[in-house]
């Protein structure tokens, strides 16, 4: 799951080497933690949130398949 999101967050900002993903597991929930540059929030949120919607909506459809649940924090 991790390296989906990096995946995909890599290819849509400026600095890739600034992406940073942190996984803090639970029993039935895990929690990535993405921290991305200043400059590269935006593109990582999208207007509206619609970026990050459609990231969180790859993540609930991977870890569902795993009987899991999956959250995706964005960090300044």
């Amino acid at each position: 799951m991790k390296e989906l999101i990096e995946f995909v967050v890599k290819a849509l900002v400026d600095d890739p080497s600034a992406i940073d993903i942190k996984e803090v597991a639970g029993d039935k929930i895990t929690i990535y933690e993405l921290r991305a540059a200043k400059s590269d929030i935006g593109k990582v949120i999208g207007k509206r949130g619609r970026t990050a919607s459609a990231i969180r909506t790859l993540m609930n459809a991977v870890s569902a398949r795993q009987g899991k649940r999956a959250v995706l924090e964005i960090i300044e």
